[in-house]
């Protein structure tokens, strides 16, 4: 389906701004950056703010589109690392903020799921399904919790695997081939995570575990440290493998 004349402001940084960015760009949106819609030459149909990793830098990008934008103009914000109930909180006009959730690669992701605020107005989430619609994906309107499903589930299984490498269960590579072998999944949990991003699997299991305070979800002290050490996996050239020669590490 094409989209001619349509301008869609992208605000954020990694893999999935990169992805998203050219998802769009292939379905023929026009795509802005804040400093292009500064200017105030851009009829902006939808803004698509992508930041999981930095709370503060998220916060500053949603109120600065909040404060940009047309109030008709839907605001559609990750919601992995927290609720679009807390994201809408920080705004003037919350009705128009919802929120969404996918990991990359996208071109593996057949669905998004799309996670409406509290404080969404009933007008802003078909406006939100269709415009992922327009990208070939398949959409779900699930609940607003910290990691919505799928991105919630994949990432507590990682921070499983994890402490079993923390508890020398195994190794990172016996962990991955005992999973990929025994549950038939695409690839082993610790090389998910370093495609994914060690960092955007450490803040969406952070965010659960702030948002729940339960002790079973508690991050794996490894994650932690592996972001620290900057480390997050394939985008990067090391996580719990190396890259681009894929040569188990011990960690």
């Amino acid at each position: 389906m094409t989209t001619a004349n349509q301008t869609i402001l992208l605000v954020g940084e990694g893999p999935l701004f990169e992805e998203l960015h050219y998802l769009m760009t292939s379905n023929q949106y026009q795509v802005i950056d804040l400093k292009m819609a500064e200017t105030g030459t851009y009829q902006v149909k939808l803004a698509l703010e992508v930041m999981n990793t930095d709370l503060e830098k998220k916060k500053d990008s949603i109120v600065q589109l909040d404060r940009l934008l047309s109030l008709e103009v839907p605001i559609v914000t990750t919601s992995l690392a927290i609720t679009a109930t807390e994201v809408a909180s920080w705004t003037k006009h919350p009705e128009r903020i919802c929120g969404f959730g996918t990991l990359v690669p996208l071109v593996e992701r057949e669905l998004i799921e799309i996670a409406p605020a509290l404080q969404t107005a009933e007008e802003i989430t078909p406006q939100v399904t269709t415009f992922f619609t327009t990208l070939g994906k398949e959409t779900e309107v699930v609940v607003d919790e910290v990691g919505l499903v799928f991105p919630r589930i994949l990432s507590l299984i990682i921070n499983e695997a994890v402490f079993a490498v923390m508890e020398k269960t195994a190794t990172a590579e016996d962990i991955d081939i005992a999973m990929q072998k025994g549950t038939n999944y695409p690839q082993g949990p610790l090389a998910w995570a370093d495609q994914i991003g060690i960092d955007e699997i450490y803040a969406i299991v952070n965010g659960i575990h702030r948002d729940l305070r339960e002790e079973r979800y508690r991050p794996a002290p490894l994650l932690r440290k592996l972001v620290l050490a900057a480390r997050t996996g394939k985008k990067c050239g090391q996580g719990f493998y190396l890259y681009p020669q894929e040569e188990g590490i011990r960690v």
